[in-house]
């Protein structure tokens, strides 16, 4: 038991100290590509819902921790839109219910780890899936395509064209 409680301490590990101009850096791409989508959504894809909750945990990976697995394009696309089509799945077998929504959740997070393409912000697609309300409901099976895969693949354009202007970045480390 003693072992056991012992591992909820954590260890003592010193973390990286993020200077002010790679927080820049991260500032400018998660500015850059949410309002690329916010433009997008307002002026020419008026009708259709392109601004989702997960984007802006999708903008913290892929600006601020672009070295991470989790920020990787074939991450953030695959593992966005699987989780999509999960949770949908769970909504249109179950409905909006508690059962449905950890399903989405827990079922998105089994898709990808055994597909290879976790990504954490897939899981919050899966459960706006289900909790997103009606204009969500709506789209149905085009939710994974539009706006959870149009959103993930205008951020990685700009996160392409962001991060690889700073010197001491590089994005992607693989697709």
């Amino acid at each position: 038991m003693k072992t056991y409680l012992g591992k909820m301490r954590g260890e003592r590990t010193p973390r990286p100290r993020v200077g002010w101009q790679d927080a820049c850096w991260s500032w400018l791409g998660a500015f850059s590509g949410m309002a690329l989508i916010c433009w997008l959504s307002a002026e020419w894809l008026s009708q259709q819902l392109l601004i989702v909750g997960s984007f802006g945990a999708t903008s913290v990976l892929i600006y601020a921790a672009p070295e991470s697995p989790f920020a990787q394009p074939s991450h953030v696309l695959f593992g966005s839109v699987l989780s999509a089509c999960v949770g949908v799945g769970c909504y249109q077998l179950l409905g909006a219910t508690p059962l449905s929504m950890a399903l989405a959740v827990s079922l998105s997070i089994l898709v990808m780890q055994l597909t290879h393409t976790v990504h954490p912000p897939g899981a919050a697609a899966a459960l706006i899936a289900v909790a997103g309300g009606a204009s969500v409901h709506q789209l149905g099976w085009w939710y994974p395509l539009i706006p959870i895969g149009a959103g993930c693949i205008v951020m990685l354009v700009v996160a392409i064209l962001i991060n690889n202007l700073a010197r001491h970045r590089r994005y992607p480390r693989y697709w």
